[in-house]
């Protein structure tokens, strides 16, 4: 199962649900079933790591994090990736309008509501609690539809 986490700037969100997922998969040992990763809707963070406090706020969880350049998302990626999961109802809505994608049901949310971000926010404590949780959600359902 690929998936490919999607925030705006892949410094904040998209990376903490990537490896917050790399982390829930390893502990069940079924990482070897899962290709995770992610990248952004825009290109201003390009070539950044994860932003300071994303990193603590991980860290404080005990989910390791790993090196990185934040990137931005192309149509090889919707083409190679299983589920395309992204923060907010515009980074959605702007995949489908900016690419060809042949199964606009492999892009969805991680949860109901938008993710907060906490670039702005400040709130990474609350960030890092709806990733998880839509992280976990999103786990359940795959080992579902594919009998993990």
């Amino acid at each position: 199962m690929k998936v490919l986490f999607v925030c705006l700037g892949n410094i904040c969100r998209s990376p903490m649900a990537e490896m917050i997922l790399k982390e829930m998969v390893r502990q069940e040992n079924i990482e070897g079933n899962f290709i995770i990763s992610s990248c952004a809707i825009s290109n201003e963070e390009e070539g950044n790591d994860i932003y300071p406090f994303a990193k603590k706020i991980l860290l404080e969880h005990g989910i390791p994090v790993e090196k990185r350049k934040a990137r931005q998302i192309t149509q090889s990626d919707i083409e190679y990736y299983d589920y395309i999961i992204v923060m907010e109802q515009y980074q959605k809505n702007k995949i489908l309008k900016d690419f060809f994608v042949i199964d606009e049901l492999k892009v969805r949310k991680l949860n109901e509501k938008d993710v907060i971000d906490p670039w702005y926010s400040r709130n990474f404590d609350k960030a890092y609690q709806e990733i998880y949780d839509g992280c976990k959600n999103l786990l359940i359902a795959i080992k579902k539809s594919y009998e993990l």
